[in-house]
Order: structure tokens, then C-alpha cells, then sequence
């Protein structure tokens, strides 16, 4: 819920209490009005506030004025005055209920304020941004211990529906986690951790819960088919960009090398992580030197399929055929047809690793085409 959307909700609500009507009148644009006011937020029309009305009373000095049958406040943010509040009720009580309306539209817009100042600074920090004293002294006024244990999530969204995955995380922790949005499909959690006592599991697992925790809860009440990515526990503030940096790579490289995984840690990235930050030019030379002429025809869907079979069961025949529902010399045979396309016997442990980092890397370089094809 935005600002503006809060501010409607707080005077709906004070209308159903008092029998009051209101209308918020953003003083910046009240000098770009021609003939008519036109409010941020109101639950009724108020024909006599006129647009030399709302100047008239934005130039004056005072802080609340009577308009016929309305009364006018001011309401500040940041020492300023920001908006105009109108107020027009039947009861002699309308100037008591017009500043206590004044008061929290005020109260709320600090509490945004804050926020904002908080999501700004995380932002920064997390962007690497901010300099060392920088981060101490905004920390300081925010009130943000410096050492802590933490660890930072990316939760990438579906679509345009951050909003909703924001307003749903940021309701399921407490006030020393930070949430914030940061594009149209991502939003970030700064996790608080606690050290490993009697009763309290490790950081690790307290980030492997809480990341189990953000699935479930995304997928069950909002129905967002997210991906999360996180990076490894720091003990300082100033070490949550590192942090960050690990989370966005476990996403970029889990869509490359795990697309079946809706969580991908740091710590678990193994050589897909040497391989995504490979220059191109070196991959096609590795390439190059595997298969000359490219991956052949050959290693359809069916074959690949066999052949990531056999890696996942540790090069062990009978078990993968077992899980394949084939016969053990049928499988036998499909890896000595392998060995005379390609040249690499993946029975042997030498041959298999070379032929896992080959298929990763011409993983990496068709997503890595895709990319600048997007671009």
C-alpha cells in the first residue's frame, strides 16, 4: 500500500467514525490548477474549495481557515506544509475532527518518511554505494546495529507482481528485517540471524528455513511461482552487498544450470559459478578443443537425457539403467555408441567430468546468445 492509498484508507475511516467528509489537496500542484480543485484523495466533493481558495490559503500564514461551511488545515511533512486537508461536517465538532485528521494524515506521512529514508539507505548499501562513514552514520540515525548476523534473499517474481510478493513478505517479518522492492519483478529481504545456541539451529539453517518459508507462503497465498536466490551470512553491515552480488548470481546461474531448483543458495552453485563468470571467448576455445564440429546431431533429447541420468547416479550403470526402465546392455550399449560419437567414454570418472563441463558451458554460452538477443 502506497502513501496515497494509505492516506485514502485513514480518511475513509475517520468518515465512518465521525459522519465527517474529507478531501487532501496536494499543495504543489494546487498552482497548476485552472478551474478546478482536484484532490489527491476525498470521500465526497467539496464544489465550494476553488482553486484561488486553496492559494489563497497555501500563501497565508495560517494554519487552518473557515470556507463557508468547510474548514481548511494544513498538514506538514518534513517542517513543511505539504497538503491541504478540507473538512465539512453537520456538527460543531468539525474543526476538533478536521485536526486530529491533520494530525494523522501527519503521523502517517512521517511513518512513510522513515521508511523511505530506510528503503533509500538499504538500497545503497546493498548497490554498494555508500562509504564507510556514510553507512555508519546513516546506520546510527536509523538506529541499525552494525554487526549482526544476516543474509540477504532475492525473490524474483512473475510478471509484474512485486507489489503483491512485497506486501506479503514484508507482513511475515519483524522490524529488524528490511524488505524492499527494487524493479517490477524482484524484491529483496535482509534477513536478522541468531548465533547457533541450545535450542536455536545454525545460520545456515535458519536461511535454508526462512528461504523454505518465503515458497511456501508466496505459492499458497498469492500463487506466485517464484525463484529465490541467496547469499552467504555476513557479520557486518557493510558486508551485505556481498551478500546481495551472491544472491543475484545464484539466480542468474540457477536459470542456467538448475532450472528445475525454486531455491538456489550461494554455497551450492559449485562449478556452475566458475563457468558463469568465464569470458565467452574461452568457452568457445573449451568447446572447440570437446566437439570441433559442435555437439552432433547424434545427442538428441534422448541420449542427453541418459546421459544426466548417469551423472546423477554416480556413473553407476545399473541404477540409472534401473531408473531409465531399460535393460543394463541396452544402457551398456547407448554409452559405447556416446564413446564412438564424441570420443569420451563417460564410464571413465575423467571423461564424465569432461563432458558434464562441456554441456554446462554450451549451457552457459546459448543463454549467454539469448541474452544479447534480448538486448
Amino acid at each position: 500500500m502506497n502513501v496515497v492509498q494509505a492516506m485514502q484508507k485513514s480518511l475513509e475511516d475517520l468518515k465512518v467514525i465521525t459522519r465527517t467528509e474529507f478531501a487532501l489537496y496536494e499543495i504543489a500542484k494546487v498552482y497548476d490548477m485552472q478551474k478546478e480543485a482536484v484532490s489527491e484523495v476525498c470521500t465526497a466533493a467539496f464544489p465550494e474549495i476553488t482553486p484561488d481558495v486553496l492559494r489563497g490559503f497555501a500563501a497565508s500564514m495560517a494554519d487552518s481557515q473557515e470556507i463557508s461551511s468547510s474548514h481548511l488545515f494544513k498538514v506538514q511533512s518534513s517542517d513543511a506544509p505539504e497538503y491541504i486537508l478540507a473538512v465539512r461536517s453537520a456538527y460543531e465538532t468539525a474543526y476538533l475532527i478536521g485536526k486530529i485528521g491533520a494530525s494523522q494524515l501527519e503521523n502517517l506521512l512521517l511513518a512513510y518518511e522513515e521508511r523511505s529514508d530506510l528503503g533509500s539507505f538499504i538500497q545503497n548499501l546493498l548497490l554498494d554505494n555508500l562509504l564507510a562513514v556514510d553507512i555508519y552514520n546513516s546506520a546510527k540515525k536509523l538506529q541499525i546495529e552494525m554487526e549482526q548476523l544476516r543474509g540477504v534473499f532475492v525473490i524474483e517474481t512473475p510478471g509484474e507482481r512485486e507489489e503483491m510478493a512485497f506486501e506479503l513478505v514484508r507482513s511475515l517479518f519483524a522490524e529488524q528485517d528490511f524488505v524492499i522492492a527494487v524493479d517490477e519483478r524482484h524484491v529483496i529481504l535482509v534477513k536478522q540471524l541468531q548465533e547457533q545456541q541450545a535450542g536455536i539451529a545454525s545460520p545456515a539453517e535458519q536461511m535454508m528455513k526462512t528461504a523454505n518459508l518465503l515458497l511456501d507462503m508466496l505459492n499458497s497465498e498469492a500463487m506466485l511461482k517464484v525463484r529465490i536466490g541467496y547469499g552467504s551470512i555476513v557479520g557486518e553491515l557493510k558486508e551485505l552487498s556481498k551478500s546481495y552480488k551472491e544472491a543475484v548470481m545464484s539466480l542468474n546461474v540457477g536459470k542456467i544450470f538448475y532450472k528445475g531448483q525454486k531455491i538456489i543458495s550461494y554455497e551450492m552453485l559449485g562449478i556452475g559459478r566458475l563457468i558463469y563468470q568465464l569470458p565467452i571467448h574461452l568457452c568457445k576455445i573449451f568447446i572447440n578443443e570437446i566437439f570441433p564440429n559442435g555437439l552432433p546431431d547424434e545427442i538428441d533429447d534422448e541420449v542427453l537425457q541418459t546421459i544426466h541420468k548417469f551423472f546423477e547416479n554416480s556413473l553407476n550403470i545399473s541404477e540409472t539403467a534401473r531408473q531409465l526402465f531399460i535393460h543394463r546392455n541396452t544402457l551398456v550399449y547407448r554409452l559405447e555408441k556416446i564413446q564412438k560419437i564424441t570420443g569420451l567414454d563417460i564410464r571413465v570418472f575423467d571423461d564424465a567430468l569432461t563432458f558434464q563441463i562441456a554441456l554446462m558451458v554450451l549451457n552457459y554460452m546459448e543463454y549467454q546468445q539469448k541474452e544479447g538477443e534480448t538486448i
